[in-house]
């Protein structure tokens, strides 16, 4: 299995992620979820205005959030499976982190595993499934969720 990683940011906040760093977490993500194939995703780092107005569009909310998945539908046909793209406001990151830089690092690892784990299906409706995607989040990202709470890190839900 490969995969194919776009990130572009479009943020006025830099220095937050490493690409390399990125492409090991989706690499061991769909691993572990079993992904045979060739596969694509991009991941757009932006600010409140641009997913706020993501936000409203496709999800009926008229404010921002932190992180939104677009999952594609692949026709199956190419050499590559086209999962789809992950949108992480910067902004909305900085202002959970209060502005701590590796809180926010670490926020945007976990935000990109979370849009990861929805790309390939998995959801948090019930709290079955909410506590499956926190452990899987937790496993990827090499962290207990006791760890994570006593760093501020917010498992998303």
């Amino acid at each position: 299995m490969n995969v194919e990683l776009v990130v572009r940011n479009e943020s006025d906040r830099k220095y937050l992620y490493r690409s390399d760093v990125l492409h090991r977490l989706a690499e061991r993500v769909f691993t572990g979820e079993g992904v045979k194939r060739d596969v694509e995703v991009s991941a757009l780092f932006c600010d409140d205005p641009f997913i706020q107005n993501l936000n409203r569009q496709y999800r009926k909310k008229d404010s921002p959030t932190d992180v939104l998945s677009f999952a594609q539908t692949d026709t199956g046909h190419g050499p590559l499976q086209v999962l789809g793209d992950i949108v992480i406001s910067l902004e909305t990151v900085e202002r959970q982190c209060d502005g701590e830089r590796q809180r926010m690092r670490d926020e945007v690892m976990l935000l990109f595993c979370h849009g990861l784990l929805h790309l390939l299906g998995n959801t948090h409706e019930t709290q079955e499934k909410q506590e499956r995607m926190q452990a899987k989040q937790a496993a990827y990202l090499g962290i207990t969720q006791q760890a994570a709470w006593r760093t501020g890190l917010k498992f998303r839900t």
